[in-house]
């Protein structure tokens, strides 16, 4: 950071410390009458906020309820989270993306079983040592669902808090989470300390919103709120410049034979792990190609059904997809071939690959 960021920084923590120790009143008095009815705020049972937690991440709300929901119908403790077939829980996860927040929560649940006896860790000190358990899952667990006065510190909250406080991007991501969670530990309520973690991320997920207009107007503090003041809020974006995005093309093949059709699973490491997934190779073939690859897979080749296009976006990759639905009247042994009907009920496939099987007809 350079010296005037880190003089803007000093100035914006001392004048946002002196109006912020009315934060938590009127924070939480607007959150008991405008927080959203959400599935995972009926209890504080720190299986389910931890579930919820983790599913809201690179996600959104209205996409998690769902997938909540169906979830707890499907494995409702941690206990059985422990002892759930992968296959089974990947399938669950089927959509949502980073399925390694899936394994890692098995993992986890397998520690909590073996080593706390089923019983979730109450400190904040150690829930972060649990797998895939950072600083703001956390927080949330520690304050939601064992009252402790610890601040969960996300995205939103950064935003909300950088707001209030005068901070821009003149303040690296990293120094600006180190001085947001120290101001938020000096006035976190000790009688409601879940209820303010959930109201901060109330505050940011529907008025002081990261893309177009804050709802400054309507904003319950807007009154001590250095951006309102100033009228900078859009200054503060929270994200970093965004890196461009690597582009590769990607050939798929839709097999059917005998009214199966053919998946194969993804290596252990790297993008999509242990997934299933189509046939598929790096490059885009045109239909001879890809016919003369068909055969030399020994799927033995009678007719090009149709071929579809479609791009999906990784974090840091973009695919361009082509796919080509070929019939063939042999099933080799380097692919696993199953009916349709099992693969989409049963196999967890990513969605840059289902939707080819989505779009068969």
């Amino acid at each position: 950071m350079t010296e005037e960021g880190s003089a803007h920084a000093v100035q914006a923590d001392k004048d946002g410390l002196r109006l912020q120790h009315a934060l938590p009143r009127i924070l939480l008095e607007w959150y008991d009458q405008n927080a959203r009815l959400l599935p995972w705020r009926k209890d504080c049972i720190p299986y389910h906020i931890w579930l919820s937690e983790i599913m809201l991440q690179q996600t959104r709300v209205e996409v998690v309820k769902t997938y909540y929901t169906r979830f707890l119908e499907e494995i409702p403790t941690v206990e059985e989270l422990a002892q759930t077939d992968e296959q089974k829980l990947l399938k669950l996860w089927e959509g949502l993306g980073y399925y390694s927040r899936a394994r890692n929560l098995q993992k986890t649940a397998r520690r909590i079983v073996d080593e706390y006896v089923g019983h979730f860790p109450e400190t904040y000190e150690q829930l972060l040592k649990l797998p895939g358990v950072g600083p703001y899952t956390a927080g949330a667990i520690a304050s939601i669902c064992f009252g402790q006065p610890v601040p969960a510190v996300d995205g939103n909250v950064l935003r909300v808090i950088s707001r209030i406080m005068g901070l821009d991007d003149r303040v690296k991501a990293s120094e600006g989470k180190k001085l947001i969670t120290a101001s938020l530990v000096e006035i976190y309520p000790k009688d409601r300390s879940g209820d303010f973690t959930q109201s901060l991320m109330e505050l940011g997920a529907t008025v002081c919103l990261p893309k177009g207009t804050p709802k400054c107007r309507i904003c319950p503090v807007s009154t001590f709120c250095k951006a309102f003041q100033n009228n900078t809020g859009l200054h503060w974006s929270g994200k970093q410049n965004k890196k461009i995005k690597k582009i590769e093309d990607i050939t798929v093949f839709l097999f059917s034979c005998q009214g199966n059709i053919a998946i194969h699973r993804r290596k252990k490491d790297g993008l999509l792990a242990g997934l299933w997934e189509f046939p598929n190779v790096q490059g885009k073939l045109d239909e001879q190609q890809a016919i003369e690859l068909a055969a030399q897979w020994k799927t033995q080749p009678v007719s090009m059904i149709k071929s579809l296009q479609r791009v999906h976006i990784f974090t840091h990759i973009k695919w361009h997809m082509t796919c080509y639905y070929i019939a063939c009247t042999a099933q080799p042994a380097c692919f696993t071939w199953m009916n349709q009907a099992v693969v989409a009920g049963t196999y967890a496939l990513p969605t840059a690959f289902k939707v080819f099987l989505d779009d068969q007809n």
